[in-house]
Parts: structure tokens; C-alpha cells; sequence
């Protein structure tokens, strides 16, 4: 089993120093990933429901690092970490420029860049941002994917679709990884199990929240349902790298019809709870450390890799 940490963005943690010292103590831990999330912009008025909290509220206070300068930095104070994009909203960046950065991300960190990616959930961000159509994002996220995979294995590239067009061109350097860098597929509705099927080589969903507990039974029915989909396609599914997102949104909320929230209370509960999710075929959990100070996190770290980590193998 592979883990994983969410690296501070925005707030009191959302500095230099502090994303310095957690970083390179992830690394240091034996964290595989570090997970960066992605805002822009925050509209003063947002009527839009975020989808992993009871009430719909954002846990956030409208600042946020971009994500792609963001996983830059990081890739040159680390050695070793795989720095996943969770997630990159697709239609607010242009896919071009997008491809090139996450090449250059790729070639500078020697292949250690993973492109978790979702379709959004904010639609006052995507009207600030100019993005494609919010109703269509679905649409133009898998064009943009497809834009991706061209840039990065095509060379001349070029390409003419609903949501954007270019002529043949070259878009140097391509990625370090071969054939590119993993693609992950957040969400687990059926038009985000239908993507992962036909795009992904991994998915990436959120559970052990209240909103979204993802149980191992609603779990192991998403994934036999994605294995039909991956077939579908006439593609192996056990080629998928299947990763569990386990972020604390609504602190102190009990899941209705649950007696706990998954991945809480003692060591031993967290490390079966790692296990029942390992026997379904997770490979990568990824935690959220974050308590202000720095100090506090870090020590939130060290004491899952040295209390609960070990109890799992």
C-alpha cells in the first residue's frame, strides 16, 4: 500500500516555509504522492453545492495557490514524491498551454508527475474564468484530454474539435514518462466511471466523508461497475490504479446509517479500515494532515507512518 498527503494550498499553511517543511518531511516519511488541489478564482457570491460536504458549503476561505505553478515549486525542493494534480479542473486552463506545462512539470521533476483531473463543481468559476460552457464541461473535459494525449505522444500534433482547434504544430518537450504522464479520474458518478473507463489509467474517488463515505459495499459496486465499463472498452482493468481519497470535511459528522466515519479513531480501526479498501484492489491512500501550524501536520504525519502504517502490513 502506497500513501499519500494533501499539501497545503491556501490558509495559514499556504506559504513557502510551512509547504517547504511539509513537503520534504512527506518525502522524508516515506509518503509516495503529494496530492495538490486546484482553485483560481473565488466568486464573492457562489450558490453552487459542493459535493463532499452535508451542507454544501466549500471548506475554504476563497485563497488558493494555482495549482500548476504550485506543483513546479514543489517539484524542485523534492527528489522522489509523485506529484499528483487532485484534481485539475480541466476546462479552466487552455488544454494547450495546459499539455506544455505538464510536460515541462514532467521533464523538470525526471517523470514524477501524475495528472489527477475532474470536471468542476463551481460554476461562478467557470463564468470568471471564461471556461467552455459549465453544462457542457463534461464534453469538453474529455476533448481536452484528448488534446493532452496528442501533445504528448503526437509530434507534429495538431487537432479540430467541438471545444477547441489548432493547426499542426510541434509542442516540445514531450513528457519524460512514457507514453505520458498516468492520468487519474476523480469522482465516481457514472459519467466519471464512464471516463476512467475510456481515458484513465487510474481513478481517484473521495470517500470517508460525511457527505461521501463510499462504504466498501457502495465501493466494491462502483468498482464492479467500472470493470464492466473498462471492458467495454476493450481495456484491461486491472490495469487501473485505483487510489482512495480520504479528506476531512465535517469534522464530527457521523455519516447517516454509519457508526463512525471511515479512516478515524484508533490506529488499528484506520489500518483495517486500509486493509478492507487493499483486499478491493486500492492501492494508494491519500490522507489530509493539515493543522495549522506546520509543526502540527508534520507531526500528524509521523505519527500515521510510525502508529498505523506498520499495523497494515
Amino acid at each position: 500500500m502506497r500513501y499519500g498527503y494533501y499539501l497545503p494550498t491556501r490558509g495559514p499553511l499556504g506559504n513557502p516555509d510551512d509547504i517547504s517543511a511539509i513537503a520534504r518531511a512527506g518525502e522524508d516519511l516515506g509518503f509516495a504522492t503529494t496530492v495538490i488541489g486546484d482553485h483560481i478564482v473565488f466568486p464573492i457570491e457562489v450558490a453552487s453545492a459542493y459535493p463532499y460536504t452535508v451542507g454544501g458549503g466549500f471548506p475554504g476561505v476563497g485563497d488558493a495557490m494555482e495549482q500548476l505553478t504550485l506543483m513546479s515549486y514543489v517539484a524542485g525542493i523534492t527528489t522522489t514524491s509523485r506529484l499528483v494534480t487532485s484534481v485539475m479542473i480541466l476546462p479552466h486552463r487552455n488544454p494547450l498551454v495546459t499539455a506544455k506545462i505538464l510536460a515541462t512539470i514532467d521533464v523538470l521533476s525526471k517523470g514524477r508527475v501524475t495528472v489527477g483531473v475532474g470536471v468542476g463543481w463551481m460554476r461562478e468559476e467557470f463564468e470568471a474564468l471564461d471556461a467552455p460552457d459549465f453544462d457542457k464541461r463534461g464534453a469538453a473535459s474529455n476533448e481536452y484530454l484528448e488534446i493532452f494525449k496528442k501533445c504528448w505522444t503526437e509530434d507534429p500534433v495538431s487537432h479540430d474539435g467541438e471545444f477547441y482547434s489548432f493547426k499542426a504544430l510541434h509542442c516540445q518537450p514531450q513528457p519524460v514518462q512514457n507514453p505520458h504522464p498516468p492520468i487519474w479520474i476523480g469522482g465516481h458518478s457514472r459519467p466519471a466511471l464512464r471516463r476512467v473507463a475510456k481515458y484513465g489509467d487510474g481513478w481517484q474517488p473521495v470517500g470517508a466523508t460525511s457527505a461521501s463515505p463510499l462504504a466498501p459495499e457502495e465501493f466494491q459496486r462502483l468498482l464492479d461497475e467500472l470493470k464492466q465499463m473498462t471492458e467495454a472498452e476493450s481495456r484491461n482493468f486491472d490495469d487501473l490504479f485505483i487510489c482512495f481519497k480520504a479528506p476531512s470535511y465535517d469534522p464530527g459528522r457521523i455519516p447517516e446509517g454509519h457508526d463512525r466515519l471511515l479512516f478515524t479513531g484508533e490506529p488499528e480501526r484506520i489500518a483495517e479500515d486500509i486493509r478492507t479498501y487493499e483486499a478491493m484492489g486500492v492501492e494508494e491512500v491519500v490522507f489530509d494532515f493539515r493543522s495549522p501550524p506546520a509543526g502540527k501536520t508534520i507531526e500528524n504525519m509521523e505519527h500515521f507512518m510510525k502508529e498505523v502504517a506498520p499495523l497494515v502490513v
